[in-house]
C-alpha cells in the first residue's frame, strides 16, 4: 500500500468545512454556523460563493450519508461528481473520500439515533423470588419474576420500569414474544 500523500494547502479548509458540516448535521452542535465556518475556515469568500460551496458539499456529504455508502460506492459516485457540469474537483473527490473513510461509522450511528422517535430497551434484568406477603394465603411463597428495564435515548437519562410476574403472566408474555420474533423472522426471510 503506497503512502498517503499530503494533502494540498486548499484541501485543509475543506476537511474542516465537512467537519463543521457534520458537527451541525449529524452530532447536534447547534453553534456551527454558516458564518463561523466562513470565518474561520474561507474568510477571503465571498458571502454567496461560500453559500454556494457550503450547499454543495452539505449535498455531497448527504447523499453519501443517507446511502451510507462503502468505499467503492463512493469512489463511483465521486467520480460521477466531477464529470458533472458544475460539480467537485478530483481534490474535492480526495478531501471528501478521506472524510467519510474516518467518519462513516460516527455519521452513521447518529443518522441511526436520530431516526429512533421513542425510546428503547438499554437493559433488562430480572430475578425470581418467592412471595412472603400478599392479601391471599393462597399466593404466599409462589414464585414470581421481577423484571427491570432500562428505557432511553442514548444521550438522555433513562427511565426505569419495573415489572412483576406470576407463572401465568411469564407464560403470556412469552407466547407474545413468540408472536413478535415470528413476524419479524417472516418479514426478514420475504425481504
Amino acid at each position: 500500500m503506497a503512502a498517503e500523500q499530503p494533502q494540498p494547502e486548499g484541501c485543509k479548509p475543506l476537511s474542516g468545512l465537512l467537519s463543521g458540516i457534520a458537527q451541525a448535521t449529524y452530532y447536534g452542535h447547534a453553534g456551527i454556523t454558516e458564518e463561523l465556518l466562513r470565518g474561520q475556515l474561507y474568510p477571503e469568500a465571498a458571502p454567496h460563493e461560500f453559500r454556494a460551496l457550503l450547499a454543495k458539499m452539505s449535498g455531497v456529504l448527504k447523499s453519501v450519508a443517507s446511502a451510507d455508502m462503502d468505499l467503492n460506492q463512493l469512489e463511483a459516485f465521486l467520480t460521477a461528481q466531477t464529470k458533472k457540469q458544475g460539480g467537485i474537483t478530483a481534490d474535492q473527490a480526495a478531501v471528501i473520500a478521506k472524510f467519510w473513510k474516518n467518519h462513516r461509522t460516527k455519521i452513521r450511528e447518529s443518522l441511526i439515533n436520530q431516526s429512533r422517535w421513542d425510546n428503547t430497551l438499554k437493559n433488562m434484568n430480572w430475578r425470581v423470588d418467592l412471595k412472603s406477603q400478599s392479601r391471599h394465603v393462597d399466593q404466599i411463597n409462589t414464585p414470581v419474576a421481577i423484571v427491570e428495564m432500562e428505557l432511553g435515548k442514548n444521550g438522555q437519562e433513562s427511565e426505569f420500569l419495573c415489572l412483576e410476574f406470576d407463572e401465568a403472566k411469564v407464560n403470556q408474555m412469552l407466547k407474545k414474544l413468540s408472536e413478535i420474533e415470528e413476524s419479524i423472522t417472516a418479514l426478514t426471510q420475504t425481504t
